[in-house]
């Protein structure tokens, strides 16, 4: 049952602040309470809107709450959303919303800067760990018997390394990427940026250009916003640059990469091994050629986008935008997307 149905849930708590709020995808907070927006305002909220519900649902509306559910041109346009001011996204990210078409239609747009980085950066660090200890196929080594029936104390059937003394090479580096320089170093790793993608020259001091940083670096670990200029960033080209001792990880968007050919570079043992948390579809339909991959290779290692999802970042997700909400109502910009 959706939690803005029935006696409006907790809508009727004494609101104090009648513009309208609809939430189109609660499910995405998981456990995080919503209460702190039924008390002050109406509140419709849908757990999830698929894209033939999604203008229905801002009928009569001021403001809409979206994670991931995609506001483009022809939901701007619809009559249905003729009363909505704002734009609530929950997430750092705002590839979703057609923002051209935001701006014509006079709808304001706001996003939550950093709410996720220590989360993101030691999921980060985690599926680095994994790839460098082989910790996760142990462990499932141990359930299908393989340890009980070894001859010796130990397993060695997985390749492991020290990471002191490696590069990690770090694109993107706004706060999360700092994070991860930040937990790296403590693991001894030597920390490698590269110049932000289609940067013009001359290239800032301590970065390096995108080619040097991917030949150098025994780690590569993606923090880049997706745009025109990051899309496909790694790719059949760029992949042929790095170590075949390498590793990969993409904790920012699926869309960085080429994913065929990363998928044939590992098939190729061209590159070591990736671990993913971010694909290009998502959720992946069965057949989808990372999942599918993900089955038969032993060096692609796939979560499913859950590196923001600490409870204390969903929380802090959820606080923000009650204050951006709130600011906004309130004539004053907070955390406004140009």
């Amino acid at each position: 049952m959706e939690r803005g149905k029935g006696a409006r849930a907790w809508g009727k708590d004494a609101a104090v602040n009648r513009e309208k709020i609809v939430f189109l995808d609660a499910a995405t907070y998981g456990d995080i309470s919503l209460q702190p927006f039924t008390r002050r305002w109406d509140c419709t909220i849908h757990e999830m809107t698929r894209p033939a519900e999604t203008c229905q649902r801002l009928s009569g509306q001021t403001v809409a709450v979206t994670n991931k559910v995609v506001l483009d041109r022809a939901a701007f346009s619809s009559v249905e959303a003729k009363q909505l001011k704002l734009i609530a996204v929950a997430a750092t990210g705002t590839d979703i919303i057609d923002r051209e078409a935001a701006k014509q239609f006079g709808v304001t747009l706001c996003n939550i800067p950093g709410y996720a980085t220590q989360s993101v950066a030691q999921f980060t660090l985690a599926l680095i760990l994994t790839l460098a200890t082989g910790a996760a196929r142990y462990g499932a080594a141990v359930r299908s018997g393989a340890w009980q029936k070894s001859p010796v104390f130990t397993l060695l059937d997985f390749p492991a390394i020290e990471l002191r003394g490696k590069k990690l090479g770090i694109i993107g580096y706004g706060n999360i990427g700092r994070a991860v320089a930040d937990m790296a170093r403590g693991f001894g790793l030597e920390v490698i940026i590269a110049a932000r993608p289609g940067f013009v020259e001359p290239i800032p001091h301590g970065r390096l250009r995108l080619p040097e940083l991917l030949r150098q670096a025994d780690v590569v670990t993606l923090h880049c916003p997706l745009t025109p200029q990051t899309k496909n960033l790694i790719n059949a080209d760029t992949l042929s640059l790095m170590k075949p001792t390498a590793f990969l990880v993409n904790t920012a968007r699926g869309g960085l990469i080429d994913e065929p050919a990363l998928i044939d570079a590992l098939r190729q043992r061209r590159l070591a091994s990736a671990a993913l948390d971010v694909i290009s579809q998502e959720p992946p339909p069965d057949n989808h050629p990372v999942i599918q991959a993900a089955r038969d290779l032993d060096n692609l290692l796939v979560t499913p986008h859950t590196a923001w999802s600490a409870r204390e970042a969903r929380q802090r997700l959820l606080d923000e935008v009650a204050e951006n909400i709130s600011a906004f109502l309130a004539g004053k910009a907070r955390n406004v997307v140009g």
